[in-house]
């Protein structure tokens, strides 16, 4: 009995403790996030004045040919041996998804279908035909409209994100802190997506279109218990919707980490889209309880919450 009255004594003092720190510190948090997010879109101005966008595109966004060769297990051969050709080729294999062996490779570049395919056969030294290969060409109108749309509809969740966390808590502080977290998400992703040198395709937009949702879930947890529910003081609620928040977020993190680990060789698609939500996922945890707490802690403590 005394052993668990002094364990719960030193649980209340370090409590204690960290948020007298917390309350000291919160106000300095933000300027990490504040840097960062700076940094971020000084690279993203820097990096579309030099490419006329803030991504790398791939073929399915850009127009262009796609083959598929089958029964080849050829793959970082068929790359060396192209890419003095046609500078922007990129090369994936394709395997089995239960026996993980490999079928084949694809081969995606901007170059015309005619150009890549004699090349093809040539470094093959055999003749392509449709029972050996598939071959795909998109116009660039064609992709770029598509493109297009994909945009919009980003633009578009995150604008009906807005109107909705505006609707659900009404005091422009509380929903642009949510708004910006989530928009911080984003933007950092891109960056580091693009440093990786990853050119994005349709699946990996539509990556970033589901990391707005994942985004604001844990904000929106955040606010709600700290600003609607009464029960202990703002840090207790807060903390109290860490640890929840984090349980979540850790969650999904470990599953998709599972699922990219097992998709990363099979599927190069599906790898970059759990490669993007993963990369969201940890920034969420930075911008969700550094940069969205502090500002509800500031605005908590100046309306007496």
């Amino acid at each position: 009995m005394f052993l668990m009255e002094s364990g719960k004594q030193d649980t209340k003092e370090h409590e204690s403790k960290l948020h007298i720190w917390y309350n000291k510190s919160y106000k300095w948090l933000l300027v990490l996030p504040l840097i960062l997010l700076l940094f971020s879109a000084v690279y993203l101005f820097n990096f579309y004045q030099k490419n006329g966008d803030i991504i790398y595109k791939d073929v399915s966004i850009t127009g262009g040919t796609t083959i598929t060769v089958f029964g080849q297990e050829a793959e970082q051969d068929v790359l060396h041996a192209l890419v003095s050709q046609f500078p922007d080729v990129e090369v994936h294999a394709i395997s089995d998804l239960q026996t993980g062996k490999q079928l084949g490779f694809v081969v995606a570049t901007t170059e015309s279908a005619d150009n890549v395919k004699a090349a093809l056969e040539k470094y093959l030294e055999y003749s392509l035909t449709a029972d050996n290969s598939s071959i795909e060409y998109t116009g660039a109108s064609l992709s770029s409209s598509f493109y297009k749309q994909l945009k919009f509809a980003i633009v578009l969740s995150f604008v009906l994100m807005a109107v909705v966390v505006f609707i659900i808590f009404r005091t422009p502080v509380r929903s642009l802190s949510i708004i910006l977290a989530g928009m911080a998400d984003i933007i950092m992703t891109i960056v580091v997506v693009d440093m990786m040198g990853m050119r994005l395709s349709a699946a990996g937009i539509v990556a970033l279109l589901m990391l707005i949702g994942y985004s604001v879930d844990a904000d929106i947890l955040l606010t709600t218990r700290v600003v609607k529910y009464r029960e202990g003081n703002f840090n207790h609620r807060m903390f109290g919707a860490f640890k929840t928040g984090m349980t979540m977020t850790l969650t999904a993190i470990a599953a998709i980490a599972v699922a990219f680990i097992f998709t990363r060789t099979l599927s190069p698609t599906l790898a970059q889209m759990f490669t993007i939500i993963l990369i969201g996922l940890v920034f969420d945890i930075f911008n969700c309880w550094v940069t969205n707490a502090s500002i509800l802690k500031w605005y908590g403590e100046a309306k007496g919450l």
